[in-house]
């Protein structure tokens, strides 16, 4: 357990860069369509490149092979777990500070459970009840946002957040039942290529694609700038690469539901990392008391949830 909550920690930091690198983005005009779908771009020739120079040129080529023979669960996964999840992120980050992003984001810790209850996996209940601790943290930093802001633009910038809440552990879930024995619409995918982290990364990667080429059809968005280019190759290389790589492999090492959840509680880390670098770099206000009161509550739920799953 504690190798699981160390490895997922190091993996919010690199994971809240993009919560600051999307908002400094986004203050400066870029496409919300192009600072999502250009991360995954960048991902794909990130992850080649790695791994032709690890040499894994033959689990690269092993892997390509996988995405083909289940290339509609990868295509499924990919969309619900990499898509549709960084879609909605990148929409709301344009209403909100990343800092109140990252914190409504941990409402993942609420939608974990439910996501394993649906996959048949058992719950701590004293657990599920702490994760309501975390849900009204997350209120109070909405309510206190509410206050100097319009209705409307609080809830462009929560609701996609709590939609991407439940569709990021739910494509990551996908994967961890493939590995396992599958299900009714999940293939067994007992492969030696699922082993390897950048492996399960690239096929995600690969099969959120098509969403990609058809939001931006859809869309028809102004041309990215040079300097949205460079900022998704760095989210890319950060958060993409190095941060989902680390969760994830801390996500496979789990052993139960119990262990599971507690990989994806470390998360909650993100908004003490993401308030720390916009007010550093983006020259971010505070919150005020309601708000820090609310990040007081969600990062206490985090450790009492967490306590509950060493404990159960």
């Amino acid at each position: 357990m504690n190798k699981i909550i160390i490895t997922g920690a190091i993996a919010a930091l690199f994971f809240s860069s993009t919560f600051v690198l999307n908002r400094a983005m986004s203050l400066e005009g870029g496409h919300w369509i192009w600072t999502a779908s250009l991360r995954y771009i960048w991902m794909l020739f990130l992850l080649v490149i790695w791994m032709l120079m690890g040499g894994k040129a033959k689990l690269l080529q092993q892997t390509f092979v996988l995405f083909r023979k289940h290339w509609v669960f990868w295509v499924t996964a990919g969309s619900i777990g990499f898509g549709l999840f960084y879609a909605l992120i990148t929409y709301s980050v344009t209403f909100a500070p990343g800092w109140i992003v990252a914190t409504t984001w941990q409402c993942t810790i609420l939608a974990t459970p439910v996501v394993l209850l649906c996959f048949g996996r058992k719950i701590s209940l004293r657990a599920l009840a702490l994760t309501l601790v975390v849900f009204a943290g997350v209120i109070l930093v909405n309510a206190e946002h509410a206050a100097t802001t319009r209705l409307s633009t609080v809830l462009k910038g929560a609701l996609p957040v709590l939609l991407a809440a439940f569709a990021y552990p739910l494509g990551n879930q996908m994967v961890w039942e493939a590995r396992q024995k599958g299900g009714k619409f999940i293939p067994a995918i007992q492969n030696p290529v699922m082993a390897d982290g950048f492996a399960r990364v690239l096929l995600l990667t690969l099969g959120s694609l098509p969403l990609w080429g058809i939001l931006i059809l859809f869309l028809a968005p102004p041309p990215p700038s040079s300097g949205q280019i460079t900022m998704t190759g760095l989210v890319a290389l950060l958060s993409g690469v190095i941060a989902t790589t680390l969760f994830l492999n801390a996500r496979n090492t789990a052993r139960n539901a119990s262990e599971l959840a507690a990989a994806d509680c470390t998360q909650a880390m993100e908004v003490l990392f993401a308030l720390a670098g916009e007010f550093v770099f983006l020259d971010g206000s505070l919150p005020g008391p309601w708000g820090a009161l609310g990040i007081a509550m969600t990062i206490i739920g985090l450790m009492l949830y967490i306590r509950v799953q060493n404990i159960r």
